[in-house]
């Protein structure tokens, strides 16, 4: 078990898949107790029954869609009216379709930079005092390595990207003072089904099949293999704990050794 969690609250978004799934389970496991949010209503209620709730949480779970901020909060209101604040938030959304970044319309920075940026500013707004009065907050932003390195292809994602690090950096200075922190997670090549979309796409323009260019990527990969969700989930749930009260506006590569930068 890792320090400080058991008893906590934490609001997981993106929660029905992938990372955020394997985050709010992990969560659970150490004592947290859970706020799923994501669209598909269906899928929440099926993780949500998943969960575990050895140390006795009543986790529930919100549908929202990201791409519209003020639904979203409006949404969250209610169990902000409760006495126990949520003392973790894990910013986490679908990253933009793949594509050359010249080629990409205006809609598409718009739309991302409100479900990314928008939304997760709005959610810190909403929390951030229940925060500040538990003297204990944690804000965990799952991003991308593309904050260290710029991947080919991923013209709007890098671009959002980017500006969610440079926000997480400016508010984890701010929130400081308060026993918050503010981290960011750069998960490499990881087993998801956004990853396996990309496989895809990258095997059709090379004129090979999936299994051969995931090979291919996987060679770029140090360890010769891609994460599991679990692992990344691993690291987020560290800097969520008592253990990295110190840790303050990072960015944490969980890829493998992949990224070239230091």
């Amino acid at each position: 078990m890792m320090n400080g969690l058991n008893g906590k609250r934490a609001l997981v978004c993106g929660s029905t898949q992938g990372i955020g799934r394997a985050t709010a389970e992990r969560l659970a496991q150490e004592g947290v107790e859970l706020i799923l949010m994501a669209r598909n209503g269906v899928k929440l209620k099926e993780v949500c029954e998943g969960l575990s709730t050895e140390a006795g949480q009543n986790h529930s779970f919100l549908v929202a869609d990201f791409s519209d901020p003020e639904s979203t909060i409006n949404g969250l209101s209610e169990l902000l009216n409760e006495s126990q604040p949520i003392h973790i938030l894990i910013n986490n959304a679908g990253g933009p379709s793949p594509g050359p970044i010249v080629d990409a319309g205006l809609n598409a920075f718009a739309e991302a930079f409100t479900i990314h940026v928008l939304t997760s500013q709005a959610l810190v707004k909403a929390l951030v005092a229940g925060m500040k009065d538990a003297g204990y907050g944690r804000v965990v932003n799952i991003i991308s390595t593309s904050v260290k390195q710029p991947i080919p292809n991923l013209g709007v994602s890098n671009t959002i990207r980017g500006a969610m690090a440079s926000w997480s950096k400016t508010m984890s200075r701010e929130l400081a003072p308060y026993g918050i922190t503010v981290n960011n997670v750069l998960p490499g090549f990881t087993k998801t089904e956004r990853l396996e979309r990309i496989i895809e796409l990258k095997s059709v323009t090379a004129g090979i099949p999936p299994d051969q260019m995931g090979e291919r990527m996987m060679r770029d990969v140090p360890a010769r293999r891609f994460a599991e969700a679990s692992e990344v989930a691993a690291a987020v749930t560290f800097l969520c704990s008592d253990d990295a009260s110190y840790i303050n506006g990072i960015n944490l590569p969980v890829d493998g050794g992949r990224t070239s930068s230091l």
